[in-house]
């Protein structure tokens, strides 16, 4: 029987900690190991109980999650890090991606969320294990393809992001849409938009437009009493 993996979870929010915790113990196939509430209590969390996964907030008492990302990063023993965060402006977010991050999640979410996001951990590692074990442990073009699945299934059809748009922001935009469809009101404008994500409307709009033109969104107007009318954006998928 395959081992769980083992999850740390770091949050200076005893109770948002224990809320996340609860989340991961209902995925099969995790477990959490321990909780931490300070970057320097996950350092130490991290070289006790060598996790597989850490999830961790960027707001902490003592350092930045993003501080803890590159020390973690420095170490020997390198361990996988979902960071888990309110902190939603472009700077942050791009740094944690720099910094290694396999996924960045934009608090609050629902359990759902927390179970795609960690079922798609867990594929992943598999892939790495099935090549690290099978043949000469190189890997084939499909194989690094189904590694980095996630990055992929932003371009659809494995087409080229246009001049301008990356693929962080691109999985951003994409997943505030995606998850904005679950609400009463399931369309956003890109004013909106951007302002769950953190970043301009102007900017916005164009990955919106991308995502419109490459049939994972489509667009509505809504007629107001004066004025042009607004573009509103739906998630297809």
């Amino acid at each position: 029987m395959t081992p769980p993996l083992r999850v740390l979870v770091v949050d200076d929010d005893f109770m948002v900690a224990r809320v996340h915790r609860k989340f991961v113990e209902r995925v099969p196939g995790f477990e959490v190991v321990a909780e931490a509430r300070s970057g320097e209590a996950a350092l130490a969390a991290v070289r006790e109980h060598r996790p597989d996964l850490v999830l961790l907030d960027i707001y902490l008492p003592d350092m930045t999650g993003l501080e803890v990302l590159r020390s973690l990063r420095a170490q020997a023993d390198p361990v996988d890090v979902l960071v888990v965060s309110a902190a939603r402006d472009l700077e942050t977010v791009q740094e944690a991606f720099r910094g290694g991050a396999v996924q960045y999640l934009i608090k609050p979410f629902t359990a759902e969320v927390m179970r795609e996001r960690l079922t798609e951990f867990a594929r992943r590692r598999r892939s790495v294990q099935a090549a690290a074990t099978q043949g000469d442990g190189e890997m084939a073009q499909r194989e690094v393809d189904a590694l980095f699945g996630g990055q992929r299934a932003a371009r659809p059809g494995g087409a080229d992001l246009p001049k301008g748009l990356t693929v962080q922001t691109l999985q951003l935009v994409a997943r505030a849409l995606k998850e904005q469809g679950a609400a009463e009101q399931p369309t956003l404008s890109a004013a909106e938009c951007a302002e769950q994500v953190g970043l301009a409307r102007v900017s916005v709009r164009r990955y919106l437009e991308h995502l419109a033109e490459t049939g994972r969104a489509e667009v509505g107007l809504r007629y107001g009493q004066a004025g042009r009318p607004e573009r509103r954006y739906r998630w297809l998928g």
